[in-house]
């Protein structure tokens, strides 16, 4: 389970896009903004090129970056001074899944691949689909918007998703006993 490019990883219209980061605050008065990535290696994201933001309209292109204590520090295209840098705070930062390199191991994947895949329990019965993958600082947990409309949050481990089938279109879940047992009660008590 790796190839994480990002803690929050979500479609973004239109099209499958990939969220590798965010800006920040302005660096100095030059024009440089502090930026976090989501990238396995910070850095990279400066190679990706002309970027897609949340911001209708803007597109970012970094020109030069460098390692910053856990974000980076870049210089953006056609950004040179600190009112400007400050103007971008908060805009996230996009790429086609298509633009992202391959995985060499077919048990790696990119979390953004998860996105939209069905949930089955061990049965086989589908319980919904993934909606989101999050990182809280404990760990990765998935986001699975249930059939009932409801939301359920599971950590990301082989023993809570024991089979992962991506060109099939699902992930298996099997969850703790003791989430099975409360829903158990939750069900008896609503009857």
């Amino acid at each position: 389970m790796a190839g994480d490019p990002s803690d929050r990883v979500e479609t973004h219209p239109p099209g499958k896009q990939v969220l590798v980061g965010r800006i920040g605050a302005a660096h100095g008065i030059r024009g440089e903004v502090r930026i976090q990535s989501f990238c396995a290696d910070p850095l990279a994201i400066a190679s990706y090129g002309v970027l897609a933001t949340n911001k209708p309209g803007v597109m970012v292109e970094i020109i030069s970056a460098r390692p910053g204590k856990d974000i980076i520090i870049a210089r953006l295209k056609g950004i040179s001074d600190r009112n400007a840098a400050e103007a971008l705070n908060g805009v996230e930062l996009f790429i086609d899944r298509e633009r992202l390199p391959p995985e060499d191991d077919p048990d790696d994947f990119y979390y953004a691949d998860l996105i939209g895949l069905t949930v089955r329990l061990p049965d086989g019965r589908e319980v919904g689909t993934i909606r989101a993958l999050d990182d809280y600082g404990a760990g990765d947990v998935v986001e699975i918007a249930l059939a009932t409309g409801a939301s359920a949050l599971y950590t990301f481990t082989r023993a809570n998703f024991p089979q992962i089938a991506i060109d099939e279109g699902y992930v298996v879940l099997d969850p703790p006993d003791e989430v099975e047992a409360r829903e158990d009660r939750d069900d008896e008590g609503a009857a």
